[in-house]
């Protein structure tokens, strides 16, 4: 720390309760009905009882709310804060020449329902250091209740052993959060499904399908036809084809390394058809050019892309900028790349209006599954 570094110090708030205004005079004193007290060696009266005292009023007030964010993506926070009415949390994120990060509130946070918004995006360990530090303050600031808000969930890829001596890492995240004091999750687009059952906390896990459904209906794209990039996503895609009420076609892929597939066959009539490509995570983009090239061989008259989560790293932006795709749609779950902002191509959605929705919802203890619609 450096010595100009300072420290806020917060008084805290007194609170003085009401108390009910008893009378000291005994019962038997003049005017009252028990007529002249006696001297001193007559009987004494009887005692009263302590008088009790009222609550304040600032006890039986509803659990404050409060939003607080760290250094991954505070424009969607500002947006989520909008939308709810409530202001950001006022804090403090500075770093160490060595890179440690030094976090503190700067405001009461005792009792209040917290929500902390960090998607875990590059560079992600840092990310994920940074939540579990501001965890750590909440919990010792004695917040009543801490919700982790994370918009893109980092080391979600690794949820399996499909190979011998890997980590599961996204169990392994799920535990750190865990035990930095995290007591539920709102996520967004996992991976897998599965993920949420690596919690031993509640959680609500959000898709950003109606989002982008929304925006493919003001579209109105002639012959359309969903298209699922791999085997696993097609849950996810056979539902936005339901809401969409158009066909489902899937590209059988063959992934040969990290980062590296090839493409073998589509499956589904595409001939004469506009492809919608759905995924939840675009990273390097190999598989998403891949998918488009060979839906256009087998006919497609144009190729359209959407994903909730726009990682885009390594050769990505390039990748796309110099593909046949005709638009990328993505979400504010991760901040563009400054070269990816300048993609005309790519168009970022909001969804910081379902993520404050949620947030009201868990807050007031109400149902979050009507987000789904």
């Amino acid at each position: 720390m450096n010595k100009n570094d300072t420290t806020a110090v917060l008084s805290p708030i007194s609170e003085q309760a009401e108390e009910t205004e008893v009378s000291s005079q005994p019962a038997n004193a003049p005017g009252s009905q028990g007529g002249q007290a006696k001297g001193p060696q007559g009987p004494r009266a009887p005692e009263l009882p302590a008088p009790e005292k009222k609550r304040s009023g600032r006890l039986t007030e509803n659990k404050r709310i409060k939003i607080f964010c760290g250094s991954s993506n505070k424009p969607l926070a500002e947006e989520i804060c909008k939308f709810v009415g409530v202001p950001l949390g006022e804090t403090r994120l500075q770093r160490f020449s060595d890179g440690e990060v030094h976090f503190q509130l700067l405001e009461n946070v005792r009792g209040a329902d917290v929500f902390l918004v960090q998607p875990t995006c590059d560079p992600v360990d840092q990310h994920l250091v940074e939540l579990l530090i501001m965890m750590d303050a909440l919990k010792r600031a004695s917040a009543g209740r801490i919700t982790v808000v994370i918009p893109y969930y980092g080391y979600a890829r690794q949820d399996r052993k499909d190979r011998p001596r890997v980590a599961i890492t996204s169990k392994l995240v799920a535990d750190l959060l865990t035990t930095a004091g995290a007591n539920r999750a709102l996520l967004v687009d996992l991976h897998a499904a599965q993920i949420q059952g690596f919690f031993n906390i509640p959680v609500d896990h959000l898709f950003a399908s109606p989002v982008l459904v929304s925006y493919f209906r003001e579209l109105n794209l002639p012959n359309l036809t969903v298209v699922s990039p791999d085997a696993g996503g097609v849950e996810r895609a056979r539902f936005f084809a339901k809401k969409l009420e158009v066909p489902l076609a899937i590209v059988d892929k063959r992934r040969t390394d990290i980062n590296v597939t090839e493409v073998m066959n589509v499956i589904g009539d595409v001939r004469g058809r506009t492809c919608l490509i759905l995924d939840d995570i675009i990273d390097t983009a190999g598989t998403l050019v891949k998918t488009a090239d060979a839906l256009l061989a087998e006919g497609a008259e144009k190729v359209y892309a959407c994903a909730t989560h726009p990682v885009l790293s390594g050769p990505a932006v390039d990748r796309i900028a110099n593909s046949r795709l005709e638009q990328l749609i993505v979400t504010n779950t991760i901040p563009l790349r400054e070269e990816a902002a300048r993609v005309e191509k790519i168009k970022v959605l909001s969804i910081a209006g379902l993520l404050g929705r949620a947030i009201e919802s868990i807050h007031m203890e109400t149902s979050v599954s009507t987000l789904f619609n």
